[in-house]
């Protein structure tokens, strides 16, 4: 069941007047319900109205976000993705500009001129011409179609490159939301730990009080409460922390009560390692990016070996000559219409035509060997992330068993420390012990998500 934010934010304020937001947050947390205060009026409202308020309020979360959203909004929010965007469209800008080349050129001109004197030819002391003039390239060693290819395969590049950093974008927020799920798990253990030993050190202040401890030991029980205080509020501001550089990554302000890590629930499925090797080697976006700038690369080869071949013009003009600085003021006045068939080629450049083909084609090659080191790379790196992954999935078994062990040994050291039978340091000791095992369960589990957000990222899965 779904509500406004308007009425969810008056049911909240109308609960606290009426004393039963202590209770919905007991809900939230605890899963029991609970009515405030021993009052007649109280228990009677909390029986009627109030468990309607409570059932509105505790709902199904309505402002949870999960990661698929967090990453949708990223992508329509950070900057970094309109640059390449922008890259992509300036690519497309260079297709249109290599098909010019298909099509005829359009010239006008206007010139005037002031001699000395008039020739013997009949040219005019002072006079103007004025030019009209279509030209239309009909063969230039296929340098068009070349250049046109390139431009192409460039475009790729920039779509590709846009998928990648796509792709880097998503995996930055599921990174920044799995720190956010790891600070808020670990700030968990802390004040789990706070409140024990808060208790702890309560209660052995009574002990002191009737000389069954002495003052050494309620000093220790002091130490283990201070750092424990200390501890909830370092992780407190790591969370606040995590919070903000989540925000970033998406781009837009996140609160921490958005977040119910329901997508770190459950532990993701071991992986067919071979399976994503192939799929990395045909889908990873800059592999693909690299191939299409080795075929750019290659088509600008051909580009340049037009160098070799004759060109073929198609022109027609029209001029008109007037001996006047105003055309068609004066008093002599002539038009020409021209038709001209021109062919043209190059014999001799100073050796330019031969270094740049073989520049062209040392750049195809380099840009191959760079090919080849990132596939070696890449599969590398896959490799190891699958050994790190099948691992951290065995350590979260052994952390979850650690984690009983340590309950069991605490419940052990406290019925013995009630009885006498323990020293108070070892009740501390099984303490600190249940929370290490906590620690270390979250750590795994980091683990765990971290090389599976980076497998993913290895097959561009986002």
């Amino acid at each position: 069941m779904k509500m406004s934010h308007g009425l969810q934010m008056f049911l909240l304020w109308f609960a606290s007047r009426v004393g039963i937001g202590k209770s919905c947050r007991n809900f939230f947390r605890e899963g029991t319900f609970s009515p405030v205060g021993d009052t007649k009026n109280n228990r009677s409202f909390s029986s009627g109205v109030g468990f309607f308020i409570m059932f509105m309020l505790c709902a199904a979360p309505v402002f949870a976000m999960n990661l698929a959203e967090m990453q949708t909004l990223a992508l329509g929010n950070r900057q970094v993705v309109s640059q390449y965007m922008t890259s992509l469209e300036q690519s497309e800008k260079d297709i249109t500009v290599a098909k010019g080349g298909y099509y005829p050129a359009v010239d006008i001109g206007y010139t005037t001129n002031s001699l000395n004197e008039d020739t013997l030819d009949g040219e005019a002391k002072e006079n103007s011409v004025a030019v009209g003039r279509i030209s239309w390239n009909v063969f230039s060693g296929f340098r068009d179609k070349y250049k046109v290819e390139s431009a192409a395969k460039l475009k790729q590049v920039a779509q590709y490159q846009l998928e990648g950093i796509r792709q880097d974008v998503q995996l930055n927020v599921a990174l920044a939301y799995l720190s956010v799920s790891e600070r808020w798990a670990n700030r968990q253990v802390a004040e789990t730990e706070y409140q024990t030993l808060e208790k702890v050190y309560r209660d052995g202040e009574s002990r002191f009080q009737v000389g069954l401890i002495g003052k050494n030991d309620l000093l220790r029980f002091r130490v283990d409460y201070d750092n424990a205080d200390i501890t909830l509020k370092t992780a407190d501001a790591g969370l606040k922390k995590s919070v903000n550089g989540l925000s970033r990554q998406v781009g837009s302000e996140i609160k921490l009560a958005e977040l119910d890590f329901a997508d770190f629930k459950n532990l993701p499925p071991s992986i067919n390692k071979d399976e994503y090797l192939r799929k990395m080697l045909v889908a990873r976006s800059e592999i693909k990016a690299l191939e299409s700038v080795i075929d750019a690369d290659r088509a600008r080869t051909e580009v340049e070996k037009s160098g070799y071949y004759p060109q073929v013009d198609v022109v027609g003009s029209y001029s008109n000559y007037d001996d006047s600085f105003i055309n068609r003021s004066g008093s002599t006045n002539t038009d020409e219409l021209r038709a001209q068939l021109v062919l043209s080629m190059n014999l001799f450049q100073g050796y330019t035509t031969e270094a740049s083909v073989a520049r062209a084609k040392l750049e195809t090659r380099s840009v191959q060997y760079e090919l080849d080191e990132l596939k070696n790379d890449l599969v590398t790196d896959l490799n190891n992330l699958h050994i790190d992954f099948e691992v951290s999935l065995e350590n979260v078994v052994v952390a979850k068993r650690s984690i009983e062990q340590a309950e069991e040994n605490l419940r052990i050291s406290q019925l013995k420390y009630n009885e006498g039978l323990e020293r108070e340091s070892d009740l501390l000791a099984a303490i600190t012990n249940l929370s290490r095992a906590k620690y270390n369960h979250v750590a795994a589990l980091q683990t765990v998500f971290l090389n599976n957000f980076q497998l993913i990222r290895m097959v561009d899965g986002f």
